[in-house]
């Protein structure tokens, strides 16, 4: 773990041809100054183990500041997306002996898009689940039979190893790891600094044929979900939520499940344990007023669900993740 006294260290593994945009996603999320919003510092460093300058596919060059040794300096270390995953590029021998040595000492290591590539080359998923962008699942697939591949879902991970899925989802992740080390709150203030949702559900399966619809305000849909999060201290069901939009429960739950990426549902409990871990964090309500406010009914069924959602129990997040108010 990161000394409380420093600056969480993030350092960003980039190589030749290095995608922009999952070099952008870390130092979006980690690079910039939010402490007067009320969120810890951190030192980000990009790194690389080949001569600069990087080319990028877009027309410019990066020239990162750091070799090899920041692999050694991190306390988390993310890698975007690999080198033109399609041809068989095996990183250098030296960048997957820093990883393998970086995850002896303990470091955190995450991988974005195709940068899961590189992960499994340096044998980090062996045994493990894994993510990667759906287009590559095939190849992956064939180039490394020892992780089980999960090309549905935005990211996955535990125990210090994670792979998030394309794009996009590399902000998925990164969000991810700011709310284990800091909470909720703190990530959902990064969230809303960054404009985007502080957690979005489904996974991407709901990306490879057809692009998940937006909601428009004229959607019902649109009026329905405003009211549910409104409203999820109440006893709430598909029948429910369907009336409120005028619609049959069957034909509610399968346009729900289309514009959402998850069931009604499942959608539901996703909100209520996030509303739960804010009071956790900003309140000192008892935890089975917590739980009757954010709709699980009691203290009980809030520790069963928060416990499988966020993997710890109501009590132990708090004392983790208290805040002034």
């Amino acid at each position: 773990m990161p000394a409380r006294h420093r600056p969480h260290r993030v350092a960003v593994l980039v190589f030749d041809h290095v995608p922009a945009f999952e070099l952008a996603v870390p130092c979006e999320v980690w690079g910039i100054d939010r402490a007067a919003m009320g969120v810890p510092r951190a030192e980000v460093r990009v790194c690389t183990g080949d001569p600069t300058p990087l080319q990028t596919d877009f027309g410019f060059t990066v020239s990162p500041n750091h070799g090899l040794e920041a692999l050694q300096w991190a306390d988390t270390i993310v890698v975007p997306g690999s080198p033109r995953p399609l041809e068989e590029n095996r990183p250098a021998a030296d960048v997957i002996g820093a990883l393998q040595r970086a995850r002896r000492r303990g470091a955190r290591i995450a991988s974005l898009c195709s940068g899961a590539f590189t992960l499994a080359a340096a044998g980090l998923l062996d045994g493990r689940r894994a993510t990667t962008h759906w287009m590559h699942g095939e190849l992956f697939r064939e180039r490394f039979p020892t992780v089980t591949l999960d090309p549905s879902v935005l990211y996955v991970g535990d125990d210090g190893i994670y792979t998030s899925a394309g794009t996009a989802a590399g902000i998925d992740l990164c969000l991810h790891l700011v709310r284990l080390d800091h909470g909720a709150e703190v990530a959902n203030t990064v969230a809303r600094r960054m404009v985007v949702p502080p957690h979005r559900e489904g996974g991407q399966a709901q990306y490879v044929e057809t692009p998940l619809p937006e909601i428009g305000r004229e959607d019902p849909l649109a009026s329905v979900v405003a009211w549910a999060m409104a409203h999820l201290d109440r006893e709430l069901s598909v029948n429910d939520l369907a009336r409120r939009a005028f619609m049959a429960p069957r034909t509610f739950a399968r346009r729900f499940r289309s514009a959402m990426g998850s069931t009604p549902l499942q959608w539901l409990l996703h909100q209520r344990v996030a509303l739960a871990q804010r009071l956790l964090e900003t309140t000192d309500l008892p935890v089975d007023l917590v739980a009757r406010r954010a709709g699980f009914g009691s203290a009980p069924s809030l520790r069963q669900h928060f416990g499988r959602l966020v993997g710890t129990s109501p009590q132990a997040y708090r004392r983790r993740f208290r805040r002034a108010g």
